[in-house]
């Protein structure tokens, strides 16, 4: 991508992915992917098990090499500066784990520590980690006697404190209750209205609809559909993304 093309899609895109291919040996996992996101919006990649979604999601998290095509995160190429989009982003897998044995405010402050320059830094992201949790006295508690919904809220919390200007969030409320998926869902919302951007991937399909504007629907390694929930679904005749969701699918 030419100096040109990275300034012009720094203005509005966060994220650009183009013609992206991904093999696993003999097999390809993404074939010919392309979308792209805008500044400050949620976008979700959805899909069925084994589609590419996560895939997609740990290549742009800069995790997985490109087979062929590209992806740019504020105009800036993952393929020729890795260590300049990773700067810029914030990757929270499905199955991500917390030191156990240390406690909440302990493992915000160890990973505080890789993205400050001094103690004053890490101070000001711990706190805003603290916010986010929303955990109160339970932060001085070790990690290993969390609930799965606290788990996942500390681990959010990890995602956003560093202030990263797009977030990805692969299943952000994978097993989770009603109560404890809603409460992640309005820090992620408020996260991005203050303008980080958010790509996420989910199964649940009422969470899909929620919380994004725009939808990519990915099967067998394509993207099959594109557009906000409401076009996706005046186009398919359907109530909810679900209904969309199964016709394209099946």
């Amino acid at each position: 991508m030419d100096r040109t093309t990275d300034d012009a899609d720094s203005e509005s895109l966060a994220l650009v992915v183009s013609d992206l291919v991904k093999d696993y040996g003999e097999s390809r996992a993404l074939k010919g992917i392309s979308f792209s996101v805008k500044r400050g919006e949620v976008f979700g990649l959805i899909g069925p098990n084994g589609a590419g979604k996560t895939t997609a999601l740990r290549i742009v998290s800069t995790i997985l090499q490109i087979t062929s095509g590209s992806v740019s995160i504020f105009g800036v190429d993952i393929s020729r500066r890795p260590h300049d989009a990773r700067k810029m982003l914030s990757y929270l897998p499905e199955d991500a784990g917390a030191y156990r044995n240390l406690t909440g405010e302990e493992y915000l402050r160890f990973i505080a520590r890789f993205f400050a320059e001094d103690n004053e830094g890490v101070s000001e992201i711990v706190s805003k980690g603290v916010e986010i949790a929303d955990l109160g006295d339970r932060m001085r508690d070790k990690v290993d006697t969390y609930s799965k919904g606290m788990t996942r809220r500390l681990l959010v919390a990890r995602a956003l404190m560093i202030g990263p200007k797009i977030a990805v969030l692969d299943e952000l409320t994978s097993g989770l209750d009603v109560l404890n998926a809603q409460e992640i869902r309005k820090i992620v919302k408020e996260t991005s209205r203050r303008g980080t951007t958010i790509l996420l991937s989910s199964h649940n399909m009422l969470e899909v609809e929620l919380m994004c504007d725009r939808i990519a629907l990915i099967n067998d390694g394509r993207i099959v559909e594109l557009g906000t929930p409401r076009e996706l679904k005046d186009r398919h005749g359907a109530d909810n993304i679900e209904e969309v969701f199964t016709e394209v699918v099946s």
